[in-house]
């Protein structure tokens, strides 16, 4: 059994700079932009992972780490199975939420939109860029179903090795990218003594209302 006495010893003390309104503006894309090239520069192991969470018909929610691979001014982009789990939650809920952390940095920033597909044409580009066993194993097994063993899904894997050869390997129609559209973002600082500082954007209209909201 573990308690909070077995935690005690990971209490990490913040000592940040502040998140101030003046520093922030008004614009959560841009603040995002910034805090993510802070993340690069830092050379924080992939900055980009964030915790996806969806929901499915019972409203049960699920959560689970994928990799952002592009950020525009309509939202975040990321790529995965079209039938597996999260793509059919988002199937019947398109609401999701994400969450990025940096311990080191000690920042959070969460973000709250809807989901939507992304065109073939941008799925088909990013999946070229993948190393080429990445894109044979989007070939081997649909995501998330139930597997006989791990042998038959490395057997999988070298047969369409084989299938494929040296030549190209197209996109699977059940595999592609989604953009979350962001209508909230909530920024989150590290301070001294708990007192950290929380900035939230929500939509209004066509512009953004900024709150400071307490520890």
């Amino acid at each position: 059994m573990l308690t909070h006495k077995d935690f005690a010893h990971t209490r990490l003390d913040y000592f940040s700079k502040p998140l101030l309104e003046a520093d922030a503006g008004d614009d959560p894309f841009a603040l995002f932009h910034r805090w993510m090239n802070d993340a690069l520069r830092e050379e924080i192991p992939q900055p980009n992972a964030m915790t996806l969470a969806t929901v499915d018909s019972r409203n049960q929610p699920s959560a689970r780490i994928v990799l952002m691979k592009a950020f525009d001014e309509r939202g975040l982009s990321f790529f995965t199975s079209y039938v597996g789990r999260k793509a059919q939650e988002l199937s019947l809920n398109n609401r999701a939420a994400a969450v990025f952390f940096w311990e080191s940095m000690h920042r959070q920033v969460r973000i709250a939109g809807t989901v939507t597909r992304t065109s073939r044409a941008e799925s088909d580009e990013y999946f070229q860029t993948r190393p080429r066993d990445s894109r044979l194993a989007a070939w081997s097994a649909e995501q998330s179903s139930v597997l006989e063993s791990r042998e038959a899904l490395v057997r999988s894997f070298a047969e369409h090795q084989q299938r494929f050869g040296d030549g190209p390997i197209p996109t699977p129609e059940s595999w592609g990218g989604f953009l979350l559209n962001p209508v909230e973002f909530e920024f989150w600082q590290g301070r001294e003594n708990r007192l950290h500082d929380r900035l939230r954007y929500q939509r209004d209209g066509g512009g953004w209302k900024r709150n400071r909201l307490a520890p």
